[in-house]
């Protein structure tokens, strides 16, 4: 049976984000993800995870000036010290959250830049904060991210995360498999999650091709659920999604899977 994780950066907007978990929670929801959580403390949002027994899933570590357009740090040349101080960062946070999974964001590439040059410092970065996480038993994903959604993003193919996490060859460095990004870069989903299910450490969900809920668009959710759960896949499943209206009206589709798991 999946397990769902709340992303409160995109569910559950018509609320304050503090007031979020209680109405994941509400809907039945037992773990949540967000994108950043650094315009908090630690200890207040960990004082929200517990008065609404929720489990902290995921979250991103910094990634640069967001404001400013950037979007992440880890293949970035030049910007190597300051993406270590965003791992340290993250781990602070999570120590404190007490989540396992930590995203680390690529960062974008200019078509004038070379793209061996941000390879090579992003398996050297990648390195790096795996060692950093593994003592606190905390696993790094990297994501591949559409570039329609994220023009010029380094990252974009399943196959080049894989090959990336192999080659760095840290136990825990895993791919974060987003079925809404995968879908509009490459299709083929199955197969997809059939050939690389041993090195994915998250999954994310989204309806396509306009990121609402996942019962809307092209692709077919009950039959991945029955497939990822088939594969042995036992983490939490992020839905990151807009929702079309209120969040909890939109709910229906998850409402068996709450139920069944309640």
């Amino acid at each position: 049976m999946p397990r769902f994780a709340a992303n409160l950066s995109m569910m559950y907007t018509e609320h304050a984000f503090l007031d979020r978990f209680a109405a994941a929670a509400r809907d039945g929801f037992k773990a949540i993800e967000f994108l950043f959580p650094y315009e908090f403390r630690a200890d207040e949002l960990k004082a929200r995870l517990d008065a609404n027994a929720l489990t902290q899933a995921l979250f991103n570590a910094p990634p640069g000036e967001w404001s400013r357009g950037e979007r992440g740090l880890a293949s970035l040349p030049g910007r190597e010290d300051e993406f270590k101080r965003s791992v340290d960062t993250a781990l602070d946070y999570a120590r404190v959250l007490g989540n396992r999974k930590l995203h680390v964001m690529a960062g974008l590439i200019a078509a004038d830049q070379s793209r061996d040059k941000h390879r090579d410092v992003y398996l050297k970065n990648l390195a790096y904060a795996a060692q950093a996480a593994q003592a606190e038993q905390i696993t790094v994903v990297i994501e591949p991210i559409n570039t329609r959604d994220i023009p010029g993003y380094f990252l974009n193919r399943q196959d080049d995360a894989q090959a990336i996490r192999a080659e760095v060859g840290a136990p825990n460095l895993q791919v974060q498999f987003d079925c809404y990004h995968c879908q509009i870069v490459e299709g083929d989903l199955a197969m997809k999650l059939r050939r690389d299910m041993p090195g994915i450490g998250h999954i994310q969900i989204a309806g396509v091709p306009e990121r609402h809920e996942p019962d809307i668009g092209e692709l077919n959710y009950p039959y991945l659920f029955e497939l990822i759960d088939s594969l042995g896949y036992d983490g939490y499943i992020g839905c990151e999604y807009r929702p079309r209206a209120g969040t909890s009206a939109g709910l229906g589709w998850i409402r068996p899977y709450l139920d069944a798991a309640n």
